[in-house]
């Protein structure tokens, strides 16, 4: 009877827990603070979108060509923090890092497939126009995403950049057991963003396959980089990619030596000079 109580107990803990723990992301009040003791401005706005709300934050001035950043899975707005408070960055750019929906504060929990994703955030490009060049950038799962942002978008997206981006349905891992936990009441034991990333996850192999032939309608010039020892994202993205933006005006790939996964965070430098070389 105490080893009964013990484990409905634990499940009971675990539970609550579960929703409480590991949503990877930072409140607003905090991200202002930390900004504000930076010396730069943080706005923090929302978007409404028919029953979904788009979360992101911007910085610098408005008359400045525009990077979009977009995480990967799991992962909120703050995973690029530090480049938005970038002195040089900010010299060339204003910049935006959304929080993808289901994550962050766009309506946490709730993901849905790369192009429902792409209908809810695609309106951001209108509440941010300023008859400026807008580039995007992708981390992960935000590889796919930029992707069907620009082909969503046609002549609003002037160059993207992937980074360790999962672009290319062949390299993924079928992972049927993602399917089995997104089931009651398996679902309930997965804590905090890890819950909307494995359905997402889940999503992606389909996505990917609706994605593929888009993949032409890319004109704009595209920069692929990746660390060939990628333990998440396998490294052959990296030479699909140089093939399948046939029609992109410019392909750039770059192979870290030795990366792994988290390039932009280990490898800051190197993201921000190819950052700074977009826009003339």
């Amino acid at each position: 009877m105490k080893s009964v109580i013990s484990i409905v107990t634990f499940l009971v803990l675990w539970l609550i827990m579960a929703q409480s723990c590991l949503k990877f992301r930072t409140s607003d009040s905090k991200a202002l603070k930390e900004f504000d003791t930076s010396g730069v401005s943080l706005s923090i706005k929302t978007i409404k979108v028919k029953d979904r709300t788009l979360h992101y934050v911007m910085t610098g001035n408005d008359t400045l060509p525009t990077i979009v950043f977009v995480h990967g899975s799991p992962g909120s707005w703050d995973a690029f923090k530090e480049y938005l408070k970038d002195k040089d960055l900010l010299k060339k750019y204003r910049m935006v890092s959304i929080d993808r929906p289901g994550f962050g504060y766009s309506d946490f929990g709730k993901s849905v497939t790369l192009q429902e994703e792409s209908a809810i955030i695609s309106p951001l490009f209108a509440a941010i126009k300023n008859n400026k060049p807008v580039y995007l950038v992708g981390h992960s799962l935000g590889g796919p995403m930029i992707v069907q942002l620009a082909a969503d978008n046609p002549n609003t997206i002037a160059g993207l950049v992937i980074l360790a981006g999962a672009i290319d349905v062949t390299l993924e891992k079928p992972e049927k057991w993602r399917h089995v936990i997104m089931q009651f009441p398996l679902k309930y034991l997965i804590p905090g963003s890890l819950r909307p990333s494995n359905k997402e996850l889940w999503y992606l192999k389909t996505d990917l396959i609706k994605l593929k032939p888009r993949f032409k309608e890319i004109v704009c010039p595209v920069y692929i980089l990746h660390g060939d020892k990628d333990p998440l994202v396998d490294y052959g993205n990296l030479a699909f990619g140089a093939k399948a933006f046939v029609n992109s005006s410019k392909i750039d790939t770059l192979t870290i030596q030795g990366a792994n996964h988290f390039i932009p965070w280990m490898h800051y430098d190197v993201i921000k000079r190819v950052l700074i070389g977009l826009h003339p």
